[in-house]
């Protein structure tokens, strides 16, 4: 492990912030900024702030890295807590269902190759 990011809370569902994390794990991180740059999915951005924040903490832990040998070695994303973000929606007959606003702990881990 060279070096690390971890956003909590961000406003992003988790079922949507996977399928963008499973497109940049295991690559080279400045394919996955590119990459980024191009995928039409909101968590694109957060991740994409993320991995350039993990690529700052590798040059301002070691000096010496190579920036372009890192690459995704993991990452993942949680299910955070939605205690401030719920709302209710009326239903038929006088009741209401509840919305859950999705929250999500992103993780990602740069090593070197």
């Amino acid at each position: 492990m060279i070096s690390q990011a971890r956003a909590r809370f961000m406003r992003v569902s988790p079922r949507k912030a996977r399928t963008v994390v499973n497109l940049v794990r295991g690559r080279d991180a400045g394919e996955a900024l590119q990459l980024l740059d191009f995928t039409p999915k909101g968590a694109a951005t957060i991740i994409r702030k993320l991995i350039a924040s993990a690529i700052a903490n590798a040059r301002v832990k070691r000096p010496d890295v190579d920036v372009d040998a890192l690459f995704v070695s993991r990452a993942s994303v949680d299910k955070g807590p939605n205690q401030n973000m719920r709302r209710w929606r009326p239903r038929a007959m006088g009741r209401a269902t509840r919305i859950a606003k999705g929250v999500s702990h992103i993780f990602i881990e740069l090593d070197q190759r």
